[in-house]
């Protein structure tokens, strides 16, 4: 028996021997036929083809400032049918929409909450890849609160000889030269939930939120065909985001636990690192807790409550626990951590919240 299992235990090692030459030999035969088969199942890849009428809700990133190698910038797409929008463009978030399957030539308009750089600073990808992926002959509406236009200027001028460069080598009719950029579309300040965008049945309305000292911020909420979802944008708890959720289908609510930030701060102190731990401290006054967004959430009767914009970062999903805290005693429905990829869709013809990941 012994004699027996030495002969099968040599047999594998030779065939593992022989397959590891083998697999050298021809590497890279091997990986083009490979990456072929990955071009033809995902290059051009559209997901928006087969959607169900109704809204649909993509994370492109769920991050914030602090560095977290699993989360981009603050990006979330909306889709209303078959028409495609984003609210706030952080780093990564263009990124993330291709590698979603969600073609970033489709891209009809972009929301800004707030300029606080990580909710921006994608922009120049974001314009990009927008214009690049579909041959856009105007530039991308970005609309957002007073100053949006500022922003917009800033960007079109740091990119203004990279769209040249685009252009001189791809040609007027791949890289139409007046698609290049952003196109401001300035709001006044909200005092209250105002109707910015109505348009083909989708209703898009701005509200102010608490971010101070920032100003101004604001959140927004998308309704179509009977569906509706509230972006929160950087807020403290907010009455203002109750009130207007009030009813809504889902709660996209910004999120940090004070808790764990803290444990980040004396881990700062302790190494000496003072100037970062007191913007730990500072952080925590303008931003709402798990436990305060699942309020506001229960205040609302939302459907189901997402967040984003998870603060502090999170190594993997084994720490939603903690970070979540009380949350689930705060609000009876369902509470999802959010993560990049992540894909909700809202059918018009039915009440259900469907759930799954691109990424």
């Amino acid at each position: 028996m012994m004699r027996r299992r030495s002969k099968i235990l040599l047999g594998l090692v030779f065939v593992g021997l022989v397959a590891f030459v083998a697999v050298r030999h021809w590497q890279a035969d091997i990986g083009e036929r490979l990456f072929a088969r990955g071009v033809e199942a995902r290059v051009g890849r559209d997901v928006t083809l087969g959607l169900a009428d109704g809204l649909h809700i993509g994370l492109c990133g769920t991050g914030s400032p602090l560095p977290n190698a699993d989360r981009a910038g603050p990006c979330t797409v909306v889709i209303a049918g078959k028409r495609v929008f984003v609210v706030d463009s952080g780093e990564g978030g263009a990124r993330n929409i291709s590698m979603m399957g969600i073609p970033n030539g489709k891209i009809e308009r972009l929301f800004l909450t707030h300029f606080h750089s990580d909710h921006m600073d994608g922009l120049g990808p974001m314009m990009l890849l927008r214009w690049t992926g579909s041959a856009h002959k105007a530039p991308l509406p970005i609309h957002g609160p007073e100053g949006v236009t500022a922003v917009v200027d800033g960007f079109n001028g740091a990119y203004t000889a990279d769209f040249g460069y685009r252009v001189a080598h791809h040609g007027e009719k791949l890289v139409p030269s007046s698609g290049a950029g952003g196109a401001a579309v300035s709001f006044p300040i909200p005092a209250g939930p105002t109707v910015i965008f109505d348009d083909g049945g989708l209703r898009v309305t701005a509200f102010p939120v608490d971010h101070k000292p920032v100003m101004p911020a604001v959140g927004y909420r998308f309704d179509y065909k009977g569906r509706s979802v509230v972006i929160s944008g950087d807020t403290a708890k907010s009455s203002m985001v109750e009130q207007v959720s009030k009813g809504a289908d889902l709660l996209v609510h910004e999120a940090l636990q004070p808790r764990l930030v803290k444990l980040m701060t004396a881990g700062l102190e302790k190494k000496g690192v003072k100037n970062t731990a007191q913007i730990t401290r500072d952080i925590l006054d303008y931003h709402a807790s798990p436990e305060e967004a699942a309020q506001s959430a229960k205040a609302a009767a939302v459907k189901m409550l997402l967040l984003t914009h998870i603060v502090p970062p999170l190594p993997n999903r084994f720490f939603y626990p903690a970070f979540l805290g009380d949350a689930a005693r705060q609000y009876p429905g369902e509470i999802v951590v959010g993560e990049d990829g992540m894909f909700l869709s809202l059918p018009a013809a039915k009440p259900t919240i469907e759930r799954r990941k691109l990424l």
